[in-house]
């Protein structure tokens, strides 16, 4: 499943997620710190979802509620919803 996420609240505008059988098998940011987010699109590839839950929901940036990887953890939550998981 692929589905593109707006996020919100963070210097990235969109975050395109693919998800197979649970496992992330890809992550592209649009915006935001462009080697932070490549490193962490590359780090979770082949990880399976609830993991990359577990470790990067909530993280906050500076005075931010949120992070670009706690939107990624948002976008996962969607792309499971959209499976019907």
């Amino acid at each position: 499943m692929k589905i593109s996420y707006k996020t919100q609240g963070t210097c990235s505008t969109c975050i395109d997620v693919e998800v197979e059988n649970g496992i992330v098998k890809d992550v592209r940011y649009t915006g935001g710190c462009n080697g932070n987010l490549k490193g962490i699109s590359e780090l979770v590839k082949g990880m399976p979802v609830d993991e990359v839950v577990r470790r990067l929901d909530g993280i906050r940036c500076g005075n931010k509620e949120t992070s670009c990887p706690d939107q990624l953890c948002k976008a996962l939550r969607q792309c499971a919803l959209d499976e019907g998981r």
